[in-house]
């Protein structure tokens, strides 16, 4: 009954143990007929303003959200090409609106944590009442019938206020990345983490990706795959329209497209290389062994038809590094929580290995590179039988939600609770995997909701 909503019933294999279809299976045994809605639906889909990870990996939900004859609304400042290059639409409308700051960062490598509170401060905070009565205003006017949210928070408490339910897809949050930035900047911020656990709080749950963080401030999980952006073009088709032999060895320079000014020369590069660069500026001079790339180029073709990436961990790296089967040389990057449980999963399936970022700077790259092509990366899990390359279809969960949201009164009757095996967040951690710490403050995630909640009536 599932399958044939997104056209392609082997995606649903590809999703283990479908919580919310067991939901559904309880609501027909209860004598509840639970069938399709009759008409097309509208979804407000909000993206962070922090890096393409997240419109990148978005790109696949939406993609068959459209596929399934839905009207999808992106609130993005990312540039329209992330989407329209895989979908072409009129389903699929764009907001140019951003709600929300991430991490400000002076260059790939550099998170000023000051910074980023602040912005986020000016951003979202001091505006918050107008902000919300804007998205209110705007929700209504669109008829949305699902908020989803990757990963706004503010988003969801305009989702609840408009009366819209909302679920968040991520792999951390900014409650989590924040709780160590306000150890440095002072506990005058402790306010902004609690209003974002707060807002978060008012999702029905978080489709949760794989190298998670512990995200307590949500009442529920669905765990999910790999969510990646599917191949166009195979490693033969690439490496011909690139003019390179199938006997060169590729790295990828990939640096989530921000130019860093960093000096790269030929004698970085073992004979016989070459590397391709991401996010180059236009008038950049680069050595002859290396290719600067167009900002528009489809980079998970380039990541597959390499050898090696090189590159800071994000979700959206370490995805495709995982999903295509490329070891990925990676770059530490300081004050950001996400980067520790991403890691530990890129190293489970033998996919990584860390260089230091001194001997990046300095060219010492040939040690590094030799290792990396003698990796073997293992992970075989989250791919979709019905296409090539690697296709999660996450938004089943979504669809089945909604088939239930259709025919019993708006979820009324549905409670989020043990029957449905949706698990707690509270006090999730990741086996093996620690948060990264400001030296000599030992505050523990649990501590900050336990706050919030007495303070706010957060959700557990």
């Amino acid at each position: 009954m599932i399958g044939h909503l997104f056209g392609s019933a082997g995606v649903v294999e590809a999703v283990a143990a479908t919580q919310l279809r067991m939901q559904m299976d309880q609501s027909i045994t209860h004598g509840v007929e639970v069938i399709a809605p009759k008409r097309h639906l509208v979804f407000a889909y909000y993206l962070t303003g922090h890096g393409f990870g997240h419109a990148t990996r978005a790109v696949e939900v939406v993609r068959h959200l459209i596929r399934a004859g839905h009207d999808v609304h992106m609130v993005t400042g990312a540039p329209d090409f992330v989407f329209t290059s895989e979908i072409q639409s009129p389903r699929l409308l764009f907001r140019k609106v951003v709600l929300d700051c991430g991490a400000v960062q002076a260059d790939a490598l550099t998170v000023d944590p000051v910074a980023s509170l602040e912005k986020y401060f000016q951003m979202s905070v001091l505006p918050r009442a107008s902000v919300l009565a804007t998205e209110v205003q705007w929700l209504n006017s669109i008829k949305a019938d699902l908020v989803i949210s990757d990963v706004v928070p503010i988003a969801c408490r305009a989702a609840a206020d408009a009366g819209i339910r909302s679920v968040c897809v991520t792999n951390f949050s900014w409650d989590f990345i924040y709780a160590e930035y306000v150890m440095m900047a002072g506990s005058h911020y402790r306010s902004v983490l609690q209003q974002i656990a707060e807002d978060y709080s008012h999702s029905e749950f978080v489709i949760r990706l794989p190298g998670y963080c512990p995200m307590p401030a949500f009442r529920g999980v669905i765990d999910v795959p790999l969510v990646v952006r599917r191949l166009h073009k195979s490693r033969e088709e690439v490496r011909k329209d690139l003019g390179v032999l199938d006997d060169v060895k590729l790295v990828i320079f990939n640096f989530g497209g921000q130019p860093a000014g960093w000096k790269l020369k030929e004698e970085y590069l073992p004979a016989g290389w070459l590397c391709l660069v991401c996010g180059a500026s236009d008038n950049r001079e680069l050595p002859p062994n290396f290719i600067k790339l167009a900002k528009d180029v489809y980079t998970p073709d380039l990541i597959a038809a390499s050898d090696c990436m090189l590159g800071k961990i994000g979700y959206g790296t370490v995805s495709e590094a995982m999903a295509y089967k490329v070891p990925f040389i990676f770059i530490r990057r300081d004050y950001f929580n996400e980067e520790p449980y991403l890691r530990e999963m890129l190293e489970y399936y033998q996919g990584g290995v860390e260089m230091a970022r001194r001997d990046m700077l300095s060219g010492c790259w040939i040690p590094y590179l030799e290792c990396a092509v003698n990796l073997k990366p293992c992970y075989e899990g989250g791919t979709n039988g019905g296409e090539e390359g690697v296709d999660i279809g996450l938004v089943l969960h979504v669809q089945d939600w909604l088939l239930i949201y259709y025919k019993i009164q708006l979820l009324e009757r549905i409670v989020l609770d043990k029957q449905t095996k949706v698990r707690r967040l509270q006090d999730v951690m990741v086996p093996g995997c620690q948060p990264q710490k400001v030296p000599g403050n030992d505050i523990l995630v649990s501590d900050w909701y336990t706050l919030a909640e007495n303070k706010l009536g957060l959700h557990n």
